[in-house]
């Protein structure tokens, strides 16, 4: 994405608004919070806020025992991208755009799908998606099976349910 400058005047209570298309662009939305940086050359900074990126270690290390105990692939994500992968190559996963699981997340209920957990990613038939819910989604657990056409059941969806739990009381 190319830098943009866009000149805005703030008011007395001191707000600022961020035009539509760059809310758009950077998928911001109402009442989403942002963090506020300043440097030293007196530049100000506003970061979308992933609050779920306070706890990558632990989604690293839940990942890793997701993968080890099931034999799965197992994969952690914020509402944007994903975070944390085990069990399988981390560099198809690790940072790309979430696929189908985001309307899952978004719906707030588990489930096992067909679908993909990268955006242009690999189709999955069997699928365990698991939303974290704080105050709103902010991102997901998904398993999916190692073995072309394995099937995932009961078990997996309680210990995504049980990881997708454990993140959100971190926050």
């Amino acid at each position: 994405m190319k830098a943009t400058g866009v000149v805005r005047r703030i008011d007395d209570l001191g707000r600022v608004v961020i035009p539509k298309e760059i809310r758009r662009t950077l998928r911001i939305r109402e009442g989403e919070p942002l963090e506020i940086f300043t440097d030293r050359d007196g530049e100000v900074i506003l970061k979308k806020y992933v609050p779920i990126n306070d706890l990558s270690l632990y989604a690293q290390e839940y990942c890793e025992v997701l993968a080890e105990t099931l034999g799965v692939l197992a994969v952690i994500t914020d509402d944007a991208g994903i975070i944390a992968v085990a069990g399988g190559p981390k560099r198809e996963f690790l940072g790309q755009k979430i696929g189908s699981i985001e309307t899952i997340m978004k719906n707030g209920k588990a489930q096992i799908v067909c679908g993909t957990i990268a955006q242009n990613g690999r189709e999955f038939s069997s699928l365990v998606v698991a939303p974290i819910i704080t105050d709103r989604p902010i991102g997901t657990v998904a398993l999916a099976p190692k073995k072309e056409g394995a099937e995932l059941g009961e078990t997996e969806i309680n210990l995504a349910v049980t990881a997708a739990t454990f993140l959100a009381k971190q926050m």
